[in-house]
């Protein structure tokens, strides 16, 4: 025995035979309730079976490639020999720089023992190494087309990272050092806060990201002052109030996506869009989304056009008296923004919009990213079937989804503090938001992933009809100014840039710092990320970058002088700043109105209990 270590006493010893027995018996009914979720949906079927498909393709594309396999085992085994002989030079007394590190960025390996304790250095360079080993063999594959390495890529990556060793309790420390203190009652308190969470998911596991208990919509986030002045089966329209003695004529309305709820764009006052934009002199109306349920099943997208932006474009009319609006959209609400003005292009109303912004948006899908793992013809066939027989996506399948696309960030960080720790998350707004979720009705979500994604065809001229128009991007004349973001996860800004070459009309190309959200939401007082601007439009998103400018800040002064200068809003012809309730739209509740409290098991209800 090593000096200084005692043995256990009796009533130690009999302490942690009843701790056991305790972890034991939650360890048991946690593996019941994961056995009674394991029978999967048809879209976790086909999921699966692409994940196999793309594992098939690449052992037989390994195959037809000896060499490769044959320097991929012995760099493998040299790795090993080296880390072996380090190992024994560090536990000799000798000062070794370690074979490999984390790279920039990864927070997995930050306790002081991955660098300290020999034993747990080992253990992450051997971790390390296979991942390296994984991605660069992945990478040197032939005979696979993008699509097919992109899925194994992304699949790889997944499996790699799950097996890393700080997601198991003996390897790593810092859960370790916990449970031995706590003599295990972090783990009896993880495996309930897992119970709870799997109760709490749709397909997937949803972990617990923040303190729900921390956030009231309408008390501390979504709080810009106003008033829902309008509302149909699908859309409230929220007036805000003006914080200005005068305003702009033109109104300007926001079309935020209804993947999630709008009020991302009015988290705090110190980082809201929406207050910015009142202070700024707009008179602001904001789409509302209702959160639908299965009555909504049979929505379609021309539905979400009539009902959201038509329809709230003639209420603004009524509100304000103006026939045109400035548009401002985000994510999908810009794709369907788009459609909008399309649309109204082709039936000769254009001119209602003066101009539109584009943020995040994605318009031509030719290469989605990596969300295009899951919008494979197998894969969108076995949603197809879900929301067939379901009649919506649960929001919470979204969700799950997109974390996936940051795994280490979004999932296993928080797999780790809340399970393994059994801590629990702390309170973060920007995170409540994201797991506010919000599901999609069957009608709209099957033919916006396989006529947008799977098909592309919102960018072929006539490619999509609505309510038996045929749109074309192309004839677009209205001014657009579209701002992406660097690092955009879900719509990366090379493909959100070729739908800025699509309008006949002039269009602004803005490139933010940051990502999908950050870079977006980006207030001038932070001076933050930055941004580049560019004013040439050439064919390719790399020629774009090659001759852009960079600014420091925020995007958004920019965005501003752009509507001022070029005439969209008036600065010289400013009318009283209008108050909701002053036009023809009564005020029928304050601001942020009741579709955006709408949760998902309120609006599922018993349909998913049955399911």
């Amino acid at each position: 025995m090593q000096s200084g270590v005692q043995a256990p006493t009796p009533a130690e010893l009999e302490a942690w035979n009843a701790q056991l027995s305790v972890i034991g018996e939650e360890y048991k009914v946690l593996m019941q309730d994961l056995l009674a979720r394991m029978v999967p949906s048809d879209a976790a079927e086909s999921v699966h079976e692409d994940m196999r498909r793309s594992f098939q393709a690449g052992a037989e594309s390994l195959m037809q490639n000896p060499p490769l396999l044959w320097q991929t085992q012995s760099q493998l085994l040299q790795d090993q020999f080296q880390l072996w002989q380090q190992s024994l030079r560090r536990l000799s007394g000798e000062d070794v720089e370690p074979l490999i590190t984390p790279s920039k960025g990864d927070r997995r390996f930050k306790d002081d023992a991955w660098r300290d304790d020999p034993h747990y250095l080992a253990i992450m360079q051997q971790y390390l190494l296979f991942s390296r080993m994984v991605e660069e063999l992945i990478e040197r594959l032939d005979g696979l087309s993008d699509d097919k390495k992109r899925n194994l890529r992304f699949y790889a990556r997944q499996l790699v990272n799950a097996m890393a060793p700080t997601n198991f309790v003996t390897t790593n420390p810092e859960v370790m050092r916990r449970t031995m203190e706590t003599r295990g009652q972090n783990l009896v308190e993880g495996m309930a806060r897992l119970r709870e969470d799997l109760a709490n998911s749709a397909e997937g596991l949803n972990v617990t990201m923040t303190d729900r208990s921390a956030f009231t919509i309408g008390d501390n986030i979504a709080v810009s002052p106003g008033a829902v002045v309008y509302e149909n089966e699908l859309i409230q329209l929220i007036q805000y109030t003006p914080t200005t003695e005068q305003a702009y004529k033109t109104p300007l309305l926001v079309v935020p996506p209804w993947i999630n709820k709008y009020y991302i764009l009015d988290l705090r006052q110190d980082n809201s869009l929406v207050r910015w934009l009142v202070e700024q002199g707009h008179t602001v109306f904001l789409i509302s989304w209702r959160n639908p349920g299965p009555e909504q099943r049979d929505l379609t997208w021309a539905d979400y056009m009539q009902m959201g932006p038509i329809d709230a474009m003639g209420a603004i009319e009524q509100a304000t008296g103006e026939k045109s609006v400035n548009l401002l959209s985000y994510c999908i609400g810009g794709t369907l923004t788009a459609s909008t003005v399309a649309y109204l292009t082709s039936t000769r109303r254009g001119r209602k919009v003066k101009s539109v912004t584009y943020m995040a948006t994605l318009q031509d899908f030719r290469d989605p990213g990596e969300i295009g793992v899951f919008l494979t013809e197998p894969v969108l066939k076995g949603i197809e079937a879900k929301l067939e027989r379901d009649g919506y996506l649960d929001g919470r399948v979204m969700a799950y989804s997109f974390n996936l696309l940051r795994e280490n960030d979004l999932f296993w960080s928080f797999y780790i503090n809340n399970y393994l720790k059994g801590d629990s998350p702390a309170p973060f707004d920007l995170l409540y938001w994201n797991t506010d979720g919000t599901n999609l009705p069957a009608g709209t979500h099957a033919w916006y992933l396989r006529h947008m994604y799977l098909e592309n065809r919102l960018v072929e001229p006539g490619g999509i009809e609505l309510d038996g128009v045929k749109i074309d991007l192309r004839k677009i004349s209205t001014p657009s100014y579209f701002v992406s973001t660097r690092e955009d996860h879900i719509a990366k800004w090379n493909s959100s840039y070729y739908g800025a070459l699509l309008p006949k009309g002039p269009v602004t190309f803005v490139l933010g710092g940051s990502g999908h959200i950050a870079g977006i939401v980006n207030p001038p007082s932070k001076n933050k990320y930055g941004y580049w601007t560019n004013d040439e439009l050439p064919d390719s998103a790399e020629a774009w970058l090659e001759g852009a400018q960079q600014h420091e800040g925020s995007w958004w002064p920019h965005w501003q002088a752009w509507m001022t200068e070029n005439g969209y809003v008036d600065a010289e012809k400013l009318v009283p700043a209008r108050q909701p309730g002053d036009g023809e739209l009564n005020i029928l509740e304050p601001a942020p109105g009741r579709y955006v409290r709408m949760t998902i098991p309120e609006v599922l209800g018993d349909a998913e209990s049955e399911s």
